[in-house]
């Protein structure tokens, strides 16, 4: 599995962090859009997914949501310690065990499921993975999936009830 060594950060702006070149090469070198983080500062580690973009003046940037920010109690000029590892996961981010459940339970969502973009796999993994009850995970996971049966592709319309 392909990883870096730890480096250090700071936020770019408020939601993005610009990765140095040097100790991501080799993700860079073999085309990788999604990678793993291990994201640390004082005493908290966070781990996530994330995109892999080159911006518009060649500089490599990932996403670092606010709600990330105070997970791991940054403030703005903090610097911090991040670790890149390889996505090895099948849709870009883990998929929770009620979504799992509800597509293996149903062939034709399942076939749904993967014949999505992988953007909007990841989008609906985000949607159900949101809620913290497991009961309310596998509602919503049932609600999209009968959604996307009926045809609906629209995510703002995925958790609509008729």
């Amino acid at each position: 599995m392909l990883k870096s060594q730890s480096f250090e950060v700071t936020l770019a702006d408020k939601q993005s962090i610009i990765l140095p070149k040097e100790p991501i090469k080799d993700f860079i070198k073999w085309d990788h859009k999604r990678i793993r983080v291990l994201a640390s500062f004082e005493a908290k580690k966070i781990e996530f997914y994330a995109a892999l973009k080159k911006d518009k003046t060649g500089l490599y940037r990932i996403y670092f949501s606010k709600a990330k920010q105070k997970e791991l109690g940054l403030f703005t000029n903090d610097y911090f310690q991040l670790q890149v590892f390889e996505d090895l996961s099948k849709y870009g981010v883990e998929m929770s065990e009620e979504l799992e459940a509800v597509l293996l339970s149903d062939d034709e969502a399942y076939t749904i499921f993967e014949n999505l973009t992988p953007g909007r796999q990841r989008s609906i993994i985000y949607t159900v993975s949101r809620y913290k009850s497991a009961q309310m995970c596998v509602d919503k996971a049932l609600l999209i999936v009968s959604n996307l049966k009926r045809g609906i592709r629209d995510p703002k319309l995925w958790l609509k009830t008729n």
